[in-house]
């Protein structure tokens, strides 16, 4: 029997790769918790992209409550932080932090995320984050061309494709 993982999917481009990477070994389950993406109509694209993919893939998904209004509270402080900066740290926590929570709740062994595929992403700062929330799998999923993989894949199935994490202060960084 596979051991129990939840991924924390930052959408559905970046989950095809985990997906594809992590299947064969783990009994993947998503989870879509992104109260940090703004506004809510690009929350819902992301949502909707990452609803396409579970289905195809035959993975279960479940889908946290949006609560931009916390995520904004966890936050505060450092909204004028640069891109990498304290702001996606503590956005981490916050989205790992929720992930984390669900996994123990639910009875999964470990918990991991999407995040380290972007080349935008410091794994390290994401692993840092992760060890402090619990069972947390370390996987740099940009490695071995894996930013690449999730770019052909999330074309091959039609995914929708952002280009910048979702909350609007790093939309309001590279306007």
């Amino acid at each position: 029997m596979k051991p129990r993982l939840l991924v924390h999917v930052c959408c559905g481009p970046c989950a095809t790769h985990a997906v594809e990477a992590l299947g064969g070994e783990y009994d993947l389950t998503l989870f879509f918790s992104n109260s940090n993406i703004a506004p809510r109509e690009e929350y819902r694209r992301r949502r909707d992209a990452a609803r396409a993919l579970a289905e195809r893939c035959g993975v279960p998904l479940v889908e946290d409550e949006y609560d931009h209004a916390a995520w904004r509270e966890a936050v505060r402080g450092r909204e004028a932080e640069p891109e990498g900066g304290r702001r996606c740290e503590a956005c981490f926590a916050f989205n790992l932090g929720r992930a984390a929570g669900y996994a123990r709740r639910h009875g999964f062994e470990l918990f991991t995320t999407t995040l380290t595929v972007s080349p935008h992403k410091s794994s390290a700062v994401v692993f840092h984050v992760g060890r402090t929330q619990g069972a947390f799998l370390e996987v740099d999923l940009k490695k071995k061309g894996g930013f690449q993989r999730s770019v052909e894949l999330s074309k091959a199935y039609g995914l929708y494709r952002q280009h910048d994490c979702g909350c609007e202060f790093s939309r309001r960084s590279h306007a």
